[in-house]
């Protein structure tokens, strides 16, 4: 029996070797190209295991990523999709017919979830946050300003169209599956390159100049992670 479009999409048959928050940033990487996406469900409980709920704001988002994801392969199984049974909490309360005792299961686990996270983060090394980098002034400054400053440098000009990406201002947990399961999708793919201890830069390579050049429009700007919209350049020959 078919189910009715709906704004949520049920994934399963995935890898449940994954952790639950690369699951979710995987999911939130390859799904957000569809449309706005509300909330990302991963439970790692026994019955839960392997499957996720996507909620798309729109039901056309959801539509559109059941149709061009059913049977993609993610980390190495095809992913089964289909539209879940009933309105997810996030929906339910924009409709008003939110009922707070069946959110309990959810609550439960996120608790459980939170604990074992405060419990690791307690006895880890506290990570010094990279230096905030100052806005580059624009070109139109006053006199006084170009003494003060020095002349403006012109931004270097676009390297020359060729089969190797350069992809810069990634989120820290960018992974090479991450960027295949985007760039896959372009005909004339060939690899990922990542950069040993650099995980907000890479490269990816194509078999001609036009093929990378297509991909390059069609994902520039293109965000891993709500905050990070990816830079897409040719790399330096």
């Amino acid at each position: 029996m078919d189910l009715r479009p709906n704004h949520t999409v049920y994934i399963n048959n995935l890898n449940e070797k994954i952790k639950k928050d690369e699951l979710r940033k995987s999911l939130y990487a390859i799904f957000s190209q569809f449309g706005q996406i509300l909330d990302i469900v991963a439970l790692k409980s026994l019955k839960m295991r392997g499957q996720a709920f996507v909620i798309f704001k729109e039901i056309n988002s959801a539509t559109n990523a059941l149709q061009s994801m059913q049977g993609f392969p993610f980390y190495d199984k095809p992913m089964r999709i289909q539209y879940s049974k009933l309105d997810s909490y996030v929906i339910q309360k924009l409709k008003g017919t939110y009922n707070e005792d069946s959110q309990k299961l959810r609550v439960k686990e996120d608790r459980k979830d939170k604990k074992k996270k405060k419990t690791k983060e307690s006895g880890a090394t506290k990570v010094v946050p990279p230096p905030v980098q100052l806005p580059v002034m624009p070109p139109a400054m006053s006199p006084m300003m170009n003494r003060v400053l020095g002349p403006i440098q012109q931004p270097p000009q676009e390297n020359a169209p060729n089969q190797v990406l350069f992809l810069t201002n990634l989120p820290g947990e960018t992974n090479d599956m991450m960027l295949q399961m985007l760039f896959n999708q372009f005909q004339g793919f060939r690899e990922v390159r990542m950069i040993a201890g650099r995980s907000d830069i890479a490269f990816v390579d194509f078999e001609s100049d036009s093929q990378a050049a297509i991909a390059k429009d069609a994902l520039q700007g293109f965000k891993i992670s709500p905050t990070n919209a990816m830079k897409i350049s040719f790399a330096k020959k």
